[in-house]
Parts: structure tokens; C-alpha cells; sequence
């Protein structure tokens, strides 16, 4: 571990196909967030036009863009076993020492580190205007700031969503939309289906992302959008 305070308190646990470090100062990857990471294999599965489970096949096309990254495991698990190119944005510097720690420790001869980036910043600041990516992933803060004290272990960087638990998704949608290939998606995990119903409204109407689908999984629920 070659982040602060490594020496310190420092976890490990499997999240599908990773192992993953990290410690009380970042929010603990759940294992029903996995999810998220299969319903993204799945859709650049079907981009490339292959076989679901053979990522990585000959004309894929595209890199991967993680909003909110925490410890990089969403992104990871998804793109795990393909050669696309991987970027992950946090603000906080913690967690994105875990997160390349747990790229290189994840690397491998098919898939090496070098295919992973990690820029510690603003979501706004982070991605340059020309980059485009073929697909999404946002895990943004989704409680309502009078409902953090609910869980006191989680770093309040992490959880606290504002005064209705959707401040960064609409920075997450806004930084998705300049951004996103043609025919690309994005997946936003979200608090529950009332979210969801606030963002397809306000976001459907006025943008150019699509809502499409929608799935409740563990504590949460993941919305797609596609590019209009």
C-alpha cells in the first residue's frame, strides 16, 4: 500500500474477480455494488457485439469512464479480463492511492496497470474536453445530508448527496453527457426507485441522455441512460 497512512488499519476483501485494499477512511465496497460492474460488462459486451463473458474481443471500441471511483473497484470489475482503457475519478486523495494500489495489485499480463488511470479531482476538471468514452459508471454520494448520521462508520466525503442525496449525480450526468460516444451508456447507482423517478423526470426532458432502464439491486438502484 502506498497511500497515507498505509501502515495503519489497512483491509483486504475479494469483490468478484479483484482483491481488493482499503480502510476506514474511504466507504468499504460493498459486494451487491458488484452488480453495477455486471450490468456494465454486459452492455460493453453488447457494444462490441460479442458473446456476454468474452470481453476483450478483436474491435472493441471505446474506454470506460468511473465517476466517483472510491477505491476503483466498479471500474475494475467491469473492464476485468478486456483490454479497455480505464479511467477513474475521485476528489479524494486517499481514495485514489487505494484505488491505484489496487490496480497494480489486480494487473495482469492480459490486462496490464498501464490500461488503468486514476486522476485524483473536481468531475468537472478531471476529464479533458476532447476524451470520449463508450461507457459511465457512477457510484456518486446519494444520502440526503440529514440522513448521514445513520451511518456513522462511512466517511461523509462518500455518502453526503446534499440537501436531497442527488448534488453529484446531476454533476455525474452533467460530466457524462460532454463526454459520451455515440450509442454509449451510462449506469448511475442511485439511493432507491424515488431517485430514480426525480432524475428520469428532471434529466429525460431537458437533456441529451435518455433514460432507459432501470434495476433494484442490494441498498440501491442503478439507472441507464443512453446517449440520445
Amino acid at each position: 500500500m502506498t497511500g497515507p497512512g498505509a501502515d495503519q488499519g489497512v483491509r483486504r476483501a475479494a469483490f468478484g474477480p479483484l482483491v481488493l485494499t482499503f480502510d476506514d477512511r474511504v466507504l468499504e465496497p460493498r459486494e451487491w455494488t458488484l452488480a453495477q460492474s455486471q450490468w456494465a460488462a454486459e452492455l460493453l459486451s453488447e457494444r462490441d457485439g460479442t458473446a456476454a463473458g468474452v470481453p476483450g474481443s478483436p474491435g472493441a471500441e471505446g474506454a470506460v469512464l468511473e465517476l466517483c471511483a472510491g477505491v476503483g473497484h466498479i471500474g475494475l470489475a467491469a473492464v476485468a479480463g478486456s483490454r479497455r482503457a480505464l479511467v477513474c475519478v475521485d476528489a479524494s486523495p486517499v481514495a485514489c492511492a487505494f484505488a491505484r494500489d489496487n490496480v497494480a495489485a489486480n494487473a495482469t499480463a492480459e490486462r496490464p496497470a498501464e490500461l488503468t488511470e486514476v486522476r485524483e479531482g473536481d468531475l468537472r476538471e478531471a476529464v479533458a474536453d476532447h476524451e470520449r468514452f463508450a461507457l459511465v459508471i457512477a457510484d456518486p454520494p446519494y444520502l440526503p445530508s440529514a440522513d448521514t448520521g445513520r451511518f456513522p462508520a462511512d466517511p461523509l466525503l462518500a455518502i453526503d448527496g446534499g440537501a436531497d442525496g442527488l448534488d453529484l449525480a446531476w454533476t455525474c450526468l452533467e460530466v457524462a453527457e460532454r463526454h459520451l460516444l455515440p450509442g454509449g451508456s451510462v449506469l448511475l447507482q442511485l439511493a432507491d426507485t424515488a431517485q430514480c423517478d426525480v432524475v428520469e423526470a428532471a434529466w429525460g426532458t431537458r437533456h441529451g441522455l435518455v433514460p432507459v432502464d432501470r434495476r433494484v439491486v442490494g441498498r440501491g438502484a442503478l439507472l441507464r441512460l443512453d446517449r440520445a
